[in-house]
């Protein structure tokens, strides 16, 4: 089991900035990535950004150049810096952590995967 602990969510005005913080505890060596959803309702969740034990990465389209995924892997935490954001970026933002293997810039989940309790993000226009 792998128990994520997500921090940093808030209101900030469009154009603003975020950073979201997650800690990873428990069996982290059984997963070989980390990253972030996010869901508004009625929709289903949605990948923000990934990235890998190996450091590689992999953002949605509409967040590109404006997000920034990292992690410490001494502290078993992943970050994602968020600039410029826009009203379209509010929603709760979920950390992940699971197993994924990559071939080009597909990226498919397999095995467990666990998820955070969620942190909401407001943006006001």
């Amino acid at each position: 089991q792998v128990q994520l602990v997500e921090s940093g969510g808030g209101l900030v005005p469009a154009g603003g900035s975020l950073r979201l913080s997650c800690a990873a505890s428990g069996d982290v060596y059984s997963t070989n990535s980390m990253g972030w959803f996010r869901q508004t309702p009625g929709k289903e969740r949605e990948m923000v950004a990934l990235i890998s034990g190996g450091g590689r990465t992999n953002y949605r389209d509409s967040v590109k150049g404006r997000f920034s995924i990292s992690r410490d892997s001494a502290k078993n935490t992943v970050y994602l810096q968020m600039n410029n954001l826009k009203p379209e970026d509010a929603a709760v933002y979920f950390c992940h952590a699971g197993l994924v293997i990559s071939f080009s810039d597909n990226w498919y989940f397999y095995g467990e995967r666990y998820w955070g309790q969620g942190t909401q993000v407001t943006v006001s226009s």
